[in-house]
C-alpha cells in the first residue's frame, strides 16, 4: 500500500479547520438571527424560535470548546 505524503494530510487539515470555523460561523449567524427575530420558523411562535435560536448558539460554542480540548489533548 502507497503511504500518503504529509504535505497532503497538512491540506487536509487545513480544509477541516476551514470547514469547521465556517459550520460554527454558519450556526452562531442562525442562533442569533433567530434570537433576533430576523430568522423565523413559519407555525412557531417568536418565543419558541427564540429558545431555539438560544439553544444554536449555547451548542455551537459547546462544539467550539469540546473541538478545541478534542485538539489540544
Amino acid at each position: 500500500m502507497a503511504k500518503k505524503s504529509s504535505s497532503s494530510s497538512g491540506v487536509r487539515d487545513m480544509l477541516n479547520l476551514v470547514v469547521w470555523v465556517a459550520g460554527v460561523l454558519v450556526s452562531l449567524a442562525v442562533g442569533f438571527g433567530m434570537i433576533d427575530g430576523t430568522l423565523g420558523v413559519r407555525y412557531l411562535p417568536m418565543a419558541v424560535t427564540a429558545i431555539a435560536g438560544w439553544v444554536v448558539v449555547i451548542l455551537a460554542l459547546l462544539g467550539v470548546v469540546l473541538g478545541i480540548t478534542d485538539n489540544l489533548g
